[in-house]
């Protein structure tokens, strides 16, 4: 696969509060505890799906391949 070996870091920047229980268990599901926590996951397309539905929750700090 070409995403073999890269990374993405991925930070919450919106608290989950007032959003639906799908949502919040994405940003779990990522890993994400708390405000300004930052996680580093693989590349993939069930990550990146994962980002995209809880776009306004959090963003991609960074990509590392």
């Amino acid at each position: 696969m070409a995403n073999e070996g890269k990374t993405l870091k991925i930070e919450q920047v919106r608290s989950p509060i007032g959003y639906n229980k799908k949502q919040r268990e994405v940003l779990r599901g990522l890993g994400l505890r708390r405000i300004r926590h930052v996680v580093e996951r693989e590349d993939s397309p069930a990550v990146r799906g994962m980002v995209k539905k809880i776009s306004h929750l959090v963003r991609i700090v960074e990509e590392q391949s």
